[in-house]
């Protein structure tokens, strides 16, 4: 589920919601930086280069900077959303094999 708040050619924020154990595609954005603020459950959010994995309970943030590949993930057995800033910048979605 999404739910857009505000879109614009340089800014996007949407509620985006993963069911249980829901992962998306590893990706990168070329122009635009994510803010992943959590609002229920358990966010898994996995980066490269390096290596790294954040855990996010409601009311945490993480900021995945633009270039940086990176997957998102609900690391529970419920429902779990979490608000996504995107800005600001041209809006891309570049799929990568990890």
């Amino acid at each position: 589920m999404e739910e857009v708040i505000i879109k614009t050619k340089d800014i996007s924020v949407r509620i985006m919601e993963l069911g249980p154990h829901e992962t998306a595609r590893w990706h990168y954005h070329s122009d635009i930086t994510d803010n992943m603020f959590c609002l229920t459950g358990t966010i898994l959010i996995r980066l490269k280069d390096p290596d790294e994995e954040v855990v996010l309970s409601p009311g945490q943030r993480c900021e995945v900077i633009k270039g940086r590949v990176h997957q998102v993930a609900n690391a529970g057995a419920n429902h779990t959303q979490y608000l996504l800033v995107q800005g600001v910048g041209t809006y891309d979605f570049n799929v990568v094999n990890p």
